[in-house]
């Protein structure tokens, strides 16, 4: 059962140039609910990502005290013989938060920044049965593709 929901007020979505305690928590709070089997990265994995010139980190907040992390969206832009390629992974909104405008707001801001650098598409994936966040994809102009997803795991 989640915990109360949070009071929601206008959302702000921030670019991460620094880690901090605040970020490792609120990420490590994040994290279990976006994926089951996936730990929480450590300081220094966060501190890669946030150096990383082909990733961007976005976290989403609420404009009420004490202005906790609720939302994080990762972008990643890099350049293929094809053009400028951008993807859009591990979206997770506080479950607390949900229905607020959190994962509009991370995706705005993540579909502009990609425009910005130049990417003319911007995919993602998301499991069926994240029916909430399938239906906002869609809402926001996602088209889904007729294509196949291949994982390999390594040994």
């Amino acid at each position: 059962m989640p915990d109360s929901p949070i009071e929601t007020s206008t959302v702000t979505v921030q670019v991460v140039t620094d880690v901090t305690p605040e970020l490792v928590a609120g990420v490590a709070r994040l994290i279990p609910q976006l994926s089951a089997s996936a730990p929480a990265p450590s300081e220094g994995e966060l501190a890669d990502i946030v150096g990383s010139p082909g990733a961007t980190l976005f976290v989403s907040r609420f404009e009420v005290e004490p202005h906790p992390i609720v939302g994080m969206l990762t972008l990643v832009v890099y350049r293929i013989p094809t053009g400028i390629h951008a993807v859009v992974d591990d979206v997770v909104v506080d479950e607390r938060a949900r229905g607020a405008g959190c994962g509009t707001a991370l995706v705005s801001a993540a579909l502009e920044h990609a425009r910005k650098v130049g990417a003319r598409y911007v995919d993602l994936t998301s499991r069926a049965s994240r029916s909430a966040a399938n239906r906002l994809y869609v809402r926001m102009g996602f088209e889904e593709r007729n294509t196949n997803v291949y994982r390999y795991r390594q040994p």
